[in-house]
């Protein structure tokens, strides 16, 4: 408008043209206005007319004023409500700073976005409901306090648990922020780290419509919101998922993003306008943009602005300024922001300082607020983005209100406690006796505030945050001579893979829970072998194949279909894990209980996506992780960047993932069904599973009579070698058991050393379990002493390990060794590429460090003699003067 104004030599010309086009909107819609716009672009395009890119819009609300809707409810009692919310959420930090235990805590955050919580609470969040489901709602995680006040006031959260915010030790606090592990019955989803919320709630979105699309569940209804800090958006996560929200369709998803213009430090974008850039990413992506700048006292000024002034003021002044504004007063925004053009002056020339500083932003205006998310949730074949402007630290005062300091404020003294119970018009319930205590303040039941605050939360099907702990609907699920074939010996070589395939196959044949399998794949169903799945069961597609695919002659041809059960998630692995934890999380979010496979190369699991896979531990998920073309070793040609010899240790430092690294297909059967049974059985544990595979073809024998238990537990002898001079046991996890068991030959035929041969499909759970029988004995040390898995199933001769991972993994089971010899070999170091005889080689692993590791430790014990060791050194061609691996 001020652009127009500024430049126009022909007013009456330029309202013809606008009038023409309100009147096709009008007679004809917005599809006939949008094509004529287009053909009249076009022809400007091609005469050389500069065109404007349109990415953006004025900085003015998106929703006119005349265009709002009427508000629902009773705008008095909501603000009554709303501040003793406000109120209470800065006492639960106050309160538990007076302890001097240092907890920490944030306060600005949710005075900033208190219009919005609570105008939700009031008119859109459904709690989950049989009727139609509920929405999802991740809340931004550093204004958990709001939350907990607003439940303080439900009834649903106490006196007690208030004062011990952030004190979880003894079981009576609530947590720093949204954690379903630690509340699991309140929050639905953990939103920190940051970035972690935005993409996972896009992937969840997605996966509603996976159930709609397969005819699992009707989840058209509902809705997904994500409200996010502008701050928050600088994480790639947080804006890398947002084409795939549009190109999929998404208007499931809501974003509400609070631009308060500030990150943890200082200005998010003190030089622009983060708002303005937001817009232009999010509509360039393909979203519904809604802009809430403005608080209806603007609206008044920006009709009075016949010159285009005030809209040519708010356009060009920056963030950085605007911030200042609202930390300085009335006065100080008269001078320096309407004072920059006469014109804007006059147009506050009849208002008082204190109405010039009580100008708000959308933010702060539930009209304003509920007007956006109507039309959000109005808007069909797009996500919806609102940016909403706040004040950080809104109504604080000089305390934080407006300053790069706000988010770090976790104390107030009782003056700048007095001037919050003022602005928030409370002084009929805090007397200045009280306000040293710090009180929180209740509804007296009967009352109109607390009648009204119930009422709509009826309405709204219940009250919220609210998670469902396990699924309510038993499973029948399959024994394990339901993998029978992969019980057997094979006919011909295979790799764990394809074991896994196969596994994987008996179970989407299984007719109790064959629906509910969920495979997830990121762009690599060939390299594991999958493709086949692609016709068995189809890819997912919200909107079907709309082409003929080039390999439609074929029988494994690439099939897309509204109903597909495979999620193809592309070269996406952080996508990938998003759609995983949605799936994994089903029982939960929707009491309907999936299982999802996501399988990929172990090189990009835990490394690449580790946050995502500590927030899934979080959120408890329940599902199969599998790492394919595992192993430093086992990968042929990629090299340094491709090679895993670590993603064990990290799945061990996630509590709740069971990890396990087996050689065989039928360890592969016995662990996934022994995990379905842990997960979707009666027990339903929160635990989800890692399983590491190979693509490397050798013998699968039979399953040894009896081993199943130590399978699960994560070791059982495998075999014997005869010998008559000395007795070793040898340990061996994957793809390097092969070279154990070479070795045991070895030593038994040239040597004349027996040995007893183990498979250890975990050396993760094998620690755990030692570690567990450690501290109980410690604690009761008056009880006979327990004694760790391992050391009932091993003896006490030397022992050597042998992996292809670092030497940690197996190194982690030395305290609960019943042998004081115990030599580890693993492959520290970077990988490489190569064969995979040289790659053993190189990092020490092979048949012969075995050999050669195993009469270093009889030397030792007296058994050998050292020239043996130098002749068997000699024998394998092992060059003692190489660079430790480790460092090559």
């Amino acid at each position: 408008m001020s652009e127009v104004n500024k430049f126009d030599v022909d007013a009456l010309e330029t309202k013809e043209w606008l009038q023409a086009l309100e009147s096709v909107v009008k007679e004809e819609g917005v599809e006939r206005a949008q094509f004529l716009l287009e053909q009249v672009l076009e022809q400007a395009r091609l005469d050389g007319v500069d065109m404007p890119t349109g990415i953006t819009t004025n900085y003015v609300n998106t929703i006119p004023a005349d265009k709002e809707p009427a508000y629902p409810g009773d705008v008095n009692i909501e603000r009554r409500i709303r501040s003793i919310v406000r109120w209470n959420a800065i006492m639960i930090v106050l309160r538990a700073s007076k302890k001097d235990l240092e907890l920490g805590g944030h306060m600005a955050s949710y005075q900033s976005s208190a219009a919005f919580y609570e105008m939700c609470f009031n008119h859109f969040f459904r709690a989950p409901n049989e009727v139609d489901g509920g929405d999802l709602v991740y809340y931004q995680g550093h204004i958990s306090p709001g939350i907990y006040a607003r439940a303080f006031l439900e009834g649903r959260l106490t006196a007690e648990q208030l004062d011990n915010f952030r004190q979880e030790v003894d079981g009576k606090g609530i947590s720093s922020y949204p954690h379903p592990k630690l509340m699991p019955e309140f929050w639905q989803f953990p939103t920190v780290s940051m970035g972690l919320g935005p993409i996972a709630s896009i992937y969840q979105a997605r996966f509603l419509k996976y159930l709609d699309g397969r005819g699992m569940k009707d989840t058209s209804a509902q809705r997904v919101y994500a409200f996010l800090g502008d701050g928050e958006m600088d994480e790639p996560e947080s804006r890398g998922a947002i084409s795939f929200a549009a190109r999929e369709k998404l208007d499931n998803l809501c974003y509400l993003i609070n631009c308060n213009l500030q990150r943890l430090d200082g200005p998010v974008m003190g030089n622009g306008k983060i708002i303005q850039e937001l817009e232009g990413l999010f509509k360039g992506a393909g979203w519904n943009v809604i802009k809430v700048v403005w608080g209806s006292g603007w609206d008044k000024l920006l009709a009075k602005d016949t010159t285009g002034k005030l809209l040519e003021l708010m356009n060009e002044t920056i963030d950085g300024d605007y911030q200042t504004y609202k930390a300085k007063n009335g006065a100080y925004v008269r001078e320096h922001f309407f004072g920059r053009y006469p014109e804007t002056a006059a147009l506050v020339a009849d208002m008082t300082d204190d109405e010039i500083f009580a100008l708000k932003r959308g933010g702060h205006e539930p009209s304003k607020l509920f007007a956006a998310f109507k039309a959000a949730q109005e808007e069909k074949g797009r996500p919806t983005v609102i940016l909403a402007k706040t004040v950080k630290g809104y109504g604080m005062g000089e305390a934080a209100e407006g300053k790069n300091i706000a988010h770090q404020v976790k104390k107030m003294d009782l003056t700048h406690v007095e001037h919050l119970r003022s602005r928030l018009g409370l002084e009929d319930l805090v007397t200045d006796e009280q306000l040293k205590d710090l009180p929180y303040l209740m509804l007296e039941e009967g009352s109109k505030e607390y009648e009204y605050l119930h009422a709509r939360r009826k309405a709204l099907h219940g009250y919220t945050p609210q998670r469902l702990p396990n699924f309510t609907q038993a499973l029948t699920l399959p024994e394990v001579d339901a993998f029978a074939p992969l019980l057997q010996e094979q006919k011909r070589d295979i790799s764990t893979t394809m074991a896994f395939v196969r596994a994987l196959n008996v179970l989407l044949k299984d007719k109790g829970i064959g629906k509910n399998i969920v495979p997830i794949i990121a762009d690599e169903a060939r390299t594991f072998g999958m493709e086949g799945l692609f016709r068995q069961i189809g890819i997912y597609n919200p909107h079907g194949q709309n082409y003929t695919p080039q390999d439609r002659d074929i029988v494994s041809y690439y099939k897309e279909e509204k109903s597909g059960q495979v999620l193809q998630e592309g070269i996406n692995e952080l996508g990938a894990m998003s759609s995983w934890v949605a799936a994994a999380t089903s029982y939960s979010t929707s009491d309907l209980p999936m299982i999802p496979f996501y399988i990929y190369y172990s090189m990009f699991g835990f490394q690449r996506v580790g946050d995502m896979a500590w927030m899934a531990g979080d959120q408890q998920a329940r599902g199969f992780l599998l790492g394919a073309t595992a192993g430093r070793t086992t990968l042929n040609g990629e090299g340094l960047q491709h090679e895993d010899g670590h993603s064990h240790i990290q799945a061990a430092t996630v509590p709740n993932c069971i990890s396990y690294d087996p050689t065989f297909g039928y360890e592969v059967a016995v662990i996934m069904q022994d995990g379905i049974r842990r997960m979707y059985g009666p027990e339903q544990e929160n635990v989800f599973y890692y399983l590491t595979l190979m693509n490397e073809n050798y013998h699968q024998p039979a399953m040894p009579e009896g081993a199943e238990e130590g399978i699960r537990k994560g070791i059982y002898k495998l075999e014997s070698n005869t010998g008559e001079k000395a007795h070793v046991q040898l340990l061996g996890s994957g793809t390097i058991l092969n070279e154990v068991r070479k070795a045991a030959v070895i030593l038994s035929e040239e040597y004349g050393v027996a040995s007893d041969v183990y498979s250890v499909t975990s050396f993760n759970e094998l620690a755990r379990d030692g570690q567990a029988v450690e501290r109980l004995n410690m604690l009761n040390p008056q009880n006979d002493a327990q004694v760790p898995y391992i050391a009932t199933v091993l003896g006490d001769s030397p022992a050597i390990a042998a992996t292809d991972y670092m030497k940690n993994y197996a190194e982690q089971v030395r305290a609960f060794m019943p042998s004081t010899s115990y030599k580890v070999l693993g492959t520290d170091g970077y990988g490489r590429s190569d064969s995979r005889e040289n790659l053993r080689r190189h990092f020490e692993v092979n048949a012969g460090y075995v050999v050669v590791a195993a009469l270093t430790e009889l030397v030792k014990q007296g058994k050998v003699e050292s020239s043996v060791v130098v002749e068997a050194i000699k024998k394998f061609d092992i060059d003692t003067t190489k660079t430790n691996p480790l460092y090559a």
